[in-house]
Order: C-alpha cells, then structure tokens, then sequence
C-alpha cells in the first residue's frame, strides 16, 4: 500500500522535482506545475501520453488544459497527501515533454 512521504524521504523525491520546476501547493501536500507546449495538439498529445501511465499506475493527476497549457496538481488523496506516486508520475511528466 501506498504511505504519505516520510521527513526522511521528502528531500530526497521532491528536491530533484523542484530543481525542474514543480513547487508545492499553499496550504496542500500537493506539487504543481505548468507545462506550456507549441500548440493545442502538442497539449493534448502530452496529456494522453500522461494519461496511459496514470491509468497503469491507477494514479491520475488533478489538471486543466486551456489551449497550450496544462497546469498539473498532484497529491496521494488516499494517504492524504505526497506519496511516492506523486514524485514518480512527475518524473514521467517531465520525462515526457521531450
């Protein structure tokens, strides 16, 4: 089962998340960030790459899309706050704007 991040392993998971631009969210155990591609496509296009790994991982971001930005929350809403999924979807989030 999935555990809230502990103090000990919060640096070590979020600080490379930061380094590439995700912050935490005021007032939530949440990270955000906002993806702006080329175009509309380009958006959606990213969004459903994201989305088949969400559904792999049964882990689904809390997100918007308006035109060419997508502004991305996430947050472990069973453990009430960051898990690990939260850190490994991010990465695959980056990982996938490339």
């Amino acid at each position: 089962m999935t555990e809230k991040l502990s103090t000990e392993t919060r640096g070590p998971l979020l600080e490379p998340l930061f380094a590439s631009g995700w912050e935490m969210v005021d007032e939530r155990d949440a990270i955000t960030k906002t993806f702006v591609f080329e175009n509309f496509v380009d958006a959606f296009g990213w969004m459903t790459r994201v989305a088949i790994w969400a559904e792999k991982w049964n882990h689904h971001p809390e997100w918007d899309n308006v035109y060419k930005t997508v502004n991305v929350v996430l947050t472990t809403h069973d453990v009430g706050g960051l898990s690990t999924l939260d850190a490994k979807l991010a990465r695959k989030m980056d990982s996938l704007t490339g």
